[in-house]
């Protein structure tokens, strides 16, 4: 018997659509992993098994099954987009409990596409944090169940990383999901501004939604979906000028070893590949640690303005007291605007940026959420400050699997490029794929 629990989701989808195997029987393999494996895990909120096996017989019944491009591929959903039929909580005790009327158009999309949604996802209170637990669940890296998975897309990456879905849905602010896809060894992609739909809160328009899966392939795949626009592999053999960086953007950081000796040798990789490749560190400005930590804090206020601050985590009301200061000036966007400014030059002499994506392995998982504020910003800054410039500047930014750490849990690089270079990112990160492959899922089984 084929065992489909572990496929990519491409591998899925053309199965199904050339009728070797049901959605159900794909979905009910996914469900039965999921009912063995996630109590270790921590990665669902709620589990859809029910209504999920109806979504694929649905699927299976739709006419156009065979031009489906993701004909009955079971996926997660983090938990702030909306699923027709279900609560949407983000991770807290203050948020409602109705059922969502409507699904959030990148749901959408991926139904339209013929997948299922068998679940929604852990992730911290209110998206805030790199680190995902909460009254709702713990969710921890599947290759060392001791540490997080990372966050706000900590529950949708160990989901895919434990094989649980082949991919999943989730989204960025301020690099939560680069954080939990470097994490867990996945590959993910933040799109810029206006790929694909956004949510309902989006940091001041920082917050885009994308993809974590095990393969670019796949990325490519969910993301050409969600943002109804081909990114297909382009038959060119174009030479990029690629930028090594090893420093940490926000000054005091120090970045570990095994996390700059991956950048190196990424960098090393795509020179033999043909790119011109040199060591260059972009002119952060000091002030990017303010303005960072201004627009982290501002984004929570306007988020928690609604809810009953007595049914919020304690570092959660903190983080939303001190950014309702910022509130107004993040508005205006200068400091974005600035940094743009700054950085504008640097990506006209480099089309891609290569650095880290994490200076540190991710703390150990832990009710993080009972902790105070001041221990929870620390833990957050000192091991993922890579990550925020990108969202700042909205410029499409990965996390690419590549190379171990001591531990043998996964180390990752980030790249960067200028906007509308989705489609760049994309191929040098298939590029480091094919030169220098990751094992997929990790080994629960």
């Amino acid at each position: 018997m084929t065992s489909w629990a572990g496929r990519t989701a491409a591998e899925i989808a053309a199965a199904v659509r050339e009728k070797r195997v049901t959605p159900r029987e794909v979905v009910a393999e996914h469900l039965a992993r999921i009912e063995r494996l996630d109590g270790r895990v921590g990665a669902f909120r709620t589990v859809r098994a029910e209504a999920a096996l109806a979504e694929a017989d649905a699927v299976a019944s739709r006419g156009d099954l065979g031009d489906l491009p993701l004909a009955g591929v079971p996926v997660a959903v983090k938990d702030n987009l909306a699923v027709r039929g279900e609560s949407m909580r983000v991770g807290s005790a203050a948020t409602p409990e109705e059922p969502a009327a409507e699904d959030h158009p990148t749901v959408a999309r991926l139904r339209a596409a013929g997948a299922v949604v068998v679940g929604l996802t852990n992730v911290p209170e209110l998206c805030v944090w790199g680190t995902s637990e909460g009254v709702h669940g713990t969710a921890r890296n599947p290759w060392d169940t001791s540490r997080t998975a990372g966050g706000s897309s900590g529950g949708s990456a160990a989901a895919v990383a434990a094989g649980l879905v082949p991919v999943a849905l989730g989204n960025d602010g301020m690099g939560s999901l680069r954080i939990p896809a470097a994490n867990c060894g996945l590959v993910t992609l933040k799109p810029g501004p206006g790929v694909v739909p956004a949510g309902t809160s989006t940091w001041f328009g920082m917050s885009e939604n994308g993809p974590l899966a095990t393969t670019v392939e796949d990325a490519r795949l969910v993301l050409s979906v969600i943002a109804d626009a081909s990114f297909a592999p382009r038959d060119t053999d174009t030479t990029h000028r690629i930028a090594v960086s090893l420093r940490s953007p926000i000054a005091g950081v120090a970045i570990t070893k095994p996390y700059t000796a991956a950048a190196r040798e990424a960098g090393g990789v795509l020179m033999k590949a043909g790119h011109r490749v040199r060591r260059a560190d972009p002119p952060y400005p000091m002030s990017l640690s303010f303005t960072s930590f201004a627009h982290w804090t501002a984004g929570t206020a306007v988020d928690a303005d609604a809810l009953d601050r007595r049914r919020l985590a304690r570092r959660t009301r903190v983080h939303a007291a001190v950014g309702r200061r910022f509130v107004n000036s993040v508005r205006t966007g200068t400091g974005r605007e600035a940094l743009r400014r700054r950085l504008e030059p640097f990506f006209e002499e480099y089309d891609i940026l290569l650095t880290p994506a994490l200076a540190r392995r991710s703390p150990q998982a832990a009710p993080w959420h009972e902790r105070g504020w001041l221990r929870n910003l620390l833990a957050n800054t000192n091991y993922s400050p890579l990550t925020p410039p990108w969202n700042l500047t909205g410029w499409p930014a990965m996390a690419v699997p590549f190379g171990t750490l001591p531990s043998g849990a996964p180390c990752a690089v980030q790249l960067v490029g200028r906007p509308g270079s989705e489609a760049d990112l994309l191929e040098v990160a298939a590029e480091l794929e094919e030169r220098h492959p990751w094992r997929r899922t990790a080994p629960l089984d």
